[in-house]
């Protein structure tokens, strides 16, 4: 919303969200998330046609277009537990909107939902309209977190999905001349809706797939001695394959990957496709199993055991140049190595300590052999190894030779993510291990 006003200022942007709190936050000079380059669009649109409110019902009124973009967790509870989105948020969204409406509204799904849920919303809206006329479209976000600012400064594609009616092709051009005011016409792609809301599922899901693959052959080059970034660059050099997405390291995090999958899987369970479903849930497994592989790993190099030893995590968050830490490896990491009596410390530049402690422990929890501090040479002080879990910038550059002068010897480190020289590490005096290297 705030590309989208930054683009066209003859636009008028209202977010709106039920949580005063959030809405403060958006409104003041610390913004509630972390993004490379948003805090200047915010501070070039707000107040002049980017507005953040509390007055659900006046932006509903006022709209022509309403963007839906409330969160689809997957459940926790019963039919579909685990796989299954979550879609009491949608539903919400629809039933107050066709309450508050007061003509007719474009409406336009930007979560992340499973294919059909324009139906729901359609149904719903139809239900109580009240004489009024809606137009349901799908538009995706393919923007990744770190690099979204530029991701919709200059977007591969923008997708928008609709029906094939007068009223529904309409609203796709009104909104296509939305995104025009700075995406060029050929990367503005149209489909039907249910093309458009599988599309993003698809996506996010073939983008795991790569890295699953990656990893999974990570392990086979550890035990034959290859080297699993010479293979990626060997195999990524085949133009029908391509480099992206081939990095191996702990796994993947984030708040799309698993929750897309998992609903994939559960889509193709629910239309009788067992054996697709099979094929696409093994991509999580996989994932799953080289967080644990890895945190395995830092326990047999120190002699099967990290009891009452201190293990230095560096970075939290999912990825780097983010603050968000859904489904991030450091959470698995971190646990598997407690559940062996491990005394773990943490630092993330970004995430803030008490975030890391719920995220670990649960909210309102503590435990004694977890501490989160400020640096990460205070996180290395006494530590028996090192292991890097987010592939932040700062971590490529630190003083590793004060770092090993301050860590009980011998001293080992473990790069989850392949951003080190484990040869100049070596050299140290480090006992250096990457992932998919002998």
């Amino acid at each position: 919303m705030a590309m989208i006003a930054l683009k066209a200022p003859n636009i008028e942007v209202r977010v709106v969200d039920m949580n005063a709190t959030r809405i403060a936050a958006w409104n003041s000079d610390q913004l509630p998330i972390y993004e490379p380059g948003l805090d200047e669009v915010v501070r070039q649109t707000r107040g002049r046609n980017l507005h953040f409110s509390t007055d659900v019902h006046g932006a509903i009124k006022a709209a022509d277009i309403i963007f839906v973009a409330v969160n689809t967790p997957t459940k926790t509870y019963g039919v579909g537990a685990g796989r299954a989105a979550d879609m009491r948020y949608i539903e919400s969204v629809a039933r107050t909107i066709a309450e508050q409406a007061n003509g007719p509204k474009i409406i336009v799904e930007k979560s992340t939902i499973p294919v059909k849920t324009a139906e729901t919303i359609k149904d719903i809206l139809s239900a109580n309209a009240r004489g009024h006329k809606f137009e349901v479209l799908s538009n995706p976000e393919f923007l990744a977190e770190g690099t979204a600012v530029v991701d919709l400064q200059m977007p591969d594609r923008v997708l928008i999905g609709g029906e094939r009616t007068p009223g529904g092709e309409k609203a796709i051009s009104t909104l296509v001349d939305v995104y025009a005011h700075w995406v060029p016409r050929d990367r503005i792609i149209t489909t039907n809706l249910w093309s458009s809301e599988l599309s993003k599922l698809v996506a996010n899901a073939f983008l795991a797939q790569r890295i699953s693959s990656i990893n999974s052959i990570s392990a086979l080059c550890e035990a034959t001695g290859a080297d699993v970034d010479e293979v990626a660059n060997a195999i990524g050099r085949d133009s029908r394959i391509g480099p992206k997405f081939l990095k191996a390291s702990v796994g993947f995090g984030g708040s799309c990957f698993q929750k897309d999958i998992l609903n994939l899987v559960y889509l193709c369970e629910h239309f009788g496709l067992p054996e697709v479903s099979a094929y696409w849930e093994s991509v999580v497994k996989m994932n799953d199993w080289q967080k644990h592989r890895f945190a395995s790993k830092v326990v047999r190099a120190l002699f099967n055991s990290v009891a009452d030893k201190k293990i230095a995590v560096l970075g939290f968050a999912f990825k780097k140049d983010t603050n968000d830490t859904r489904e991030s490896a450091a959470i698995s990491v971190c646990r598997d190595l407690l559940a062996e009596q491990a005394k773990v410390c943490v630092y993330d530049p970004k995430v803030p300590h008490d975030e890391i402690k719920h995220d670990i422990l649960g909210k309102g929890k503590d435990d004694a052999r977890l501490s989160v501090v400020s640096s990460a040479l205070a996180a290395a002080e006494g530590a028996h190894a090192l292991v890097i879990v987010t592939e932040w910038d700062e971590f490529k550059s630190l003083d590793y030779a004060r770092i090993f002068a301050a860590m009980q010897k011998p001293a080992f480190i473990f790069d989850g993510r392949n951003i080190l020289k484990l040869a100049e590490l070596t050299r140290l005096g480090f006992r250096a291990y990457g992932i998919g290297k002998a």
